[in-house]
């Protein structure tokens, strides 16, 4: 059986963790293969935010492109996945795939799931937002991306920041509908509203 291709990139902003915990976590499922795309800065971020060796989360991928390789696999719509995801989309890879400015491997592989109609998900980590940021988000959307920002849910009742992470990873993999067991999901309950 051929495995379920799908494209991670990690952009150079705040929240690499959410790349590193996605890569993670499908590394421990047999029937999907990773390609990572990274930028450079993404690489000096995860050294100072999560003080690890980058050469180890490029480990975790099945496939890693530099990002100037715009005649990589990826780079082709010939080229069959199931999807991208951008975990963590900086506001400049944002404004780029939702402008189609193909200047690099990351945005170029986005482009191609927009136009081949494929699965395009944008962990978008910026806060606060202004107008031109949301025309972004609201752009990239009617182009087909599902924008998907690290907000944390607290009705699992995280305990850790891992529960936090976990959360907005299992929501990009709900996306692509990738089982998992990372937080626990709303049953509903009964509230009683006393008078």
């Amino acid at each position: 059986m051929e495995k379920r291709k799908i494209i991670v990139g990690i952009s150079g902003t705040s929240g690499t963790i959410y790349g590193i915990r996605l890569l993670e976590v499908l590394k421990s499922y047999a029937e999907i293969e990773t390609h990572l795309v990274i930028s450079d800065v993404a690489k000096d971020i995860i050294r100072y935010e999560n003080s690890c060796d980058p050469e180890a989360v490029l480990a975790l991928a099945d496939t890693v492109y530099s990002m100037t390789d715009l005649g990589a696999a990826i780079s082709s719509g010939s080229f069959l996945t199931a999807g991208m995801i951008v975990a963590p989309c900086s506001i400049k890879s944002l404004s780029a795939i939702a402008n189609s400015y193909n200047d690099n491997l990351l945005v170029r592989a986005a482009d191609v799931c927009l136009k081949e109609r494929r699965k395009l998900v944008l962990v978008v980590r910026e806060t606060p937002l202004h107008l031109g940021h949301l025309e972004l988000m609201a752009q990239v959307t009617r182009h087909g991306a599902v924008v998907l920002p690290p907000m944390p849910a607290f009705y699992h009742k995280p305990e850790t920041i891992d529960d936090i992470i976990n959360q907005t990873v299992g929501k990009v993999l709900d996306s692509f509908a990738v089982t998992h067991n990372l937080f626990k999901r709303w049953q509903g309950e009964e509230i009683v509203n006393e008078l």
